[in-house]
C-alpha cells in the first residue's frame, strides 16, 4: 500500500490546482477541473457507482453496501485545490527514504534547508520517508494527500470484498482554500449520514471545533497635498492606517496565540497617500468573543472616522464560517468513531481545536456533520511543507477501519 501511496501522492501533486480568489468563477481556476476530472475517471475505473462531475467542477460517487443491509452511509471529501500564497505548478517533490533525523537541504542553489531546529516537530519522523519540495514551490500535500489516502482506500475496498461495508460516499471541491469550497455543494445528492474531511495536520489531529471566522476589508481616503505645502492640509492614507492598526489589541495577533485563543490578522497593506486599503481575519472559537471582536473593528473605524472625517474610513464585513462544535457535539459519536478507528490502528488520537477552519465546518452547518481528520502533513501553504509517507499509510488506514465500524 505505501508505494500505492506514494505513486499516487506524486501524480496528483504534478498537477496544478492553485486556485484565485481574485476570480468570480467555479471553480476559481479552470486548471482544477483536470485533476477533477482525473478523479472522476479514476473512481468510474474502479467500478462505483453514481459517479459524477457537475458544472461547478463537484465530483462525487458512491460504493455500493455489500453488508447485505442498509445502514449509516459514511462520507469522505477532500479539496483539489492549493494555496494562492505560493507556487502550485512544477512542483518537484524529493523523496527522502529512511530520514535520519538531520537538516534536509532542499535548495542548495538558494541556501534552502529544512531543519528539525526551525521545526523541532519533525523529529518524531525519524527513519521515516518524507515527502517534500525543492524549495521553489508548495507541495500540495494540503489537500492532495487526502485525496490520495481517500482513493487508495476506495480501490482497496473494491479490490478487498470480503471486508463487510456500507454505503461509502466520495467527494472532492474545488476552492476550499479561498473560502469557496462547499459553496455549490449538493448535500441532499450527497446523500451521507456524515462525513469526514480528509484534511487535518499531523497523525493522530482529529478536530471537530474550529474557528469562528469573518473577513473585514477597510478603505481609507486621504488627502494628497504637495509634501512641501502639506501642514495642516495632508492626510496621509499610509499613514492613517497604521494608525488604526494600532488601535487593535497587540497580543491579539496570530504570533501571539494559541489552542483556544482568538486574534486580529492583518493580511494585506496597499495604496498610497491619497488612498490605501488594509484588510483583516478576524478568528475566535468563543462565537460570543467572536462577535465582541467584530464591534471591535467597527469601533476602531468609527473612532478613526470621528478624527479624520466622517466617510475617511470605510469598514466591509462579512462572516465567512462558524464553529462546527455547535452541531457536531450533539452527534459526538462520530468523532468517537473516529478515535476508536485511529486505536485501532495504533495512531494515538489527538483531539483538539483547529486553529482555521475545513470546508467540514460549513457542511456541519448546511446539514452534513463533517469532522476533521489527519492527512498527514506539515506546514502547508508553504516552501517547507512536508508529509511523512508513513502517515498517509496510516491516514488510509483510519478510513478503513472507520468504514469497517460502521458496517
Amino acid at each position: 500500500m505505501k508505494e500505492i501511496i506514494k505513486d499516487r501522492f506524486l501524480r496528483y501533486v504534478g498537477v496544478d490546482t492553485q486556485s484565485d480568489d481574485n476570480s468570480s468563477t467555479c471553480p476559481s481556476t479552470a486548471k482544477q477541473l483536470v485533476l477533477l476530472r482525473m478523479l472522476h475517471d479514476e473512481l468510474k475505473g474502479f467500478g462505483l457507482s453514481d459517479v459524477s462531475m457537475d458544472e461547478n467542477g463537484y465530483v462525487m460517487a458512491t460504493l455500493p453496501a455489500n453488508n447485505g443491509k442498509t445502514g449509516p452511509a459514511i462520507g469522505f471529501v477532500a479539496h483539489v485545490d492549493t494555496s494562492p500564497d505560493m507556487p502550485g505548478d512544477n512542483i518537484k517533490p524529493g523523496i527522502i527514504e529512511n530520514w535520519d533525523g538531520k537538516d534536509i537541504v532542499l535548495n542548495s542553489g538558494l541556501g534552502i534547508v529544512l531543519s528539525p531546529a526551525d521545526f523541532p516537530e519533525m523529529k518524531q519522523y525519524a527513519g521515516q520517508t518524507l515527502i517534500v519540495t525543492d524549495g521553489t514551490t508548495l507541495l500540495g500535500a494540503d489537500d492532495k494527500a487526502g485525496i490520495t489516502e481517500i482513493m487508495t482506500a476506495v480501490e482497496y475496498l473494491v479490490n478487498h470484498p470480503e471486508i463487510k461495508h456500507g454505503p461509502v460516499k466520495i467527494g472532492f471541491t474545488p476552492d476550499e482554500e479561498i473560502g469557496r469550497g462547499v459553496d455549490h455543494f449538493d448535500v441532499k445528492k450527497f446523500a451521507a449520514d456524515w462525513a469526514y474531511t480528509l484534511d487535518g495536520g499531523e497523525i493522530g489531529e482529529l478536530e471537530f471545533e474550529n474557528f469562528n471566522a469573518a473577513y473585514a476589508k477597510i478603505s481609507i481616503q486621504g488627502r494628497n497635498i504637495h509634501p512641501g505645502y502639506a501642514k495642516g492640509k495632508m492626510q496621509n492614507a499610509l499613514l492613517m492606517a497604521t494608525e488604526f492598526n494600532a488601535l487593535l489589541p497587540v497580543f491579539d495577533r496570530p504570533e501571539f496565540t494559541q489552542d483556544y485563543e482568538g486574534f486580529f490578522h492583518l493580511m494585506k497593506m496597499e495604496g498610497s497617500v491619497e488612498k490605501s486599503m488594509i484588510q483583516y481575519i478576524i478568528r475566535d472559537h468563543d462565537r460570543a468573543l467572536f462577535e465582541q471582536r467584530k464591534v471591535t473593528m467597527k469601533q476602531c473605524a468609527d473612532f478613526m472616522n470621528q478624527r479624520y472625517g466622517e466617510g475617511c474610513f470605510t469598514l466591509e464585513m462579512k462572516d465567512q464560517y462558524y464553529n462546527m462544535r455547535e452541531k457536531v457535539e450533539p452527534e459526538y459519536h462520530i468523532v468517537e468513531t473516529a478515535r476508536l478507528a485511529m486505536e485501532a490502528v495504533g495512531v494515538k488520537p489527538k483531539i483538539k481545536p483547529i486553529r482555521g477552519g475545513t470546508d467540514g465546518s460549513r457542511l456541519s452547518y448546511m446539514g452534513l456533520l463533517c469532522p476533521n481528520i489527519f492527512a498527514g502533513g506539515h506546514n502547508f501553504h508553504g516552501k517547507f511543507e512536508f508529509v511523512p509517507l508513513e502517515s498517509m499509510e496510516k491516514a488510509t488506514e483510519v478510513i478503513l477501519k472507520i468504514v469497517e465500524l460502521n458496517a
